[in-house]
């Protein structure tokens, strides 16, 4: 935990929430620093936080996460992601939404382009004309949009 507190309120915290690893005291660009020290040791950095003395930690971390409803915004618009409700809980469900809609992204490029590929190789062995690309096409939006519509359901 890096904060700006001083060192008994970032202890407090820390035990209340179960951090052992706090640095207190720490100005904005001191606070770059260690996540550039972070990033050095390990694969991925995110960084959360909620005011413009975050902001320079947040640009620096691999992911930065502004606490959107109490937070500044230098902050939000610095960071990759914006919790609107301060819920850090939610960020083990972001990262798996996120996921789902990677793949999901590409499992829809991946059918687009290949049925796309098909027609146009009807369309050079005079197998297909206009009409039957164009209700392909509009039946691959279609299932691609429905695809994708599952995501509001993830849980």
């Amino acid at each position: 935990m890096m904060t700006g507190d001083n060192n008994n309120a970032a202890r407090f915290v820390g035990t209340i929430v179960g951090i052992s690893d706090i640095r207190s005291h720490l100005l904005p660009l001191e606070k770059s620093d260690e996540i550039k020290k972070l990033k050095e040791k390990y694969k991925g950095v995110a960084m959360a936080g909620d005011g413009v003395n975050d902001a320079p930690a947040l640009a620096n971390a691999d992911v930065g996460i502004a606490m959107g409803s109490a937070g500044s915004d230098i902050a939000i618009e610095t960071a990759d992601i914006a919790l609107m409700n301060d819920n850090l809980k939610l960020i083990p469900f972001i990262i798996k939404l996120s996921r789902k809609t990677i793949s999901t992204i590409k499992i829809n490029t991946i059918f687009a382009i290949s049925t796309k590929f098909i027609f146009i190789v009807l369309a050079v062995l005079g197998l297909s004309n206009l009409v039957m690309a164009i209700m392909a096409d509009v039946g691959v939006t279609i299932l691609v949009i429905l695809f994708s519509l599952r995501l509001l359901k993830y849980k």
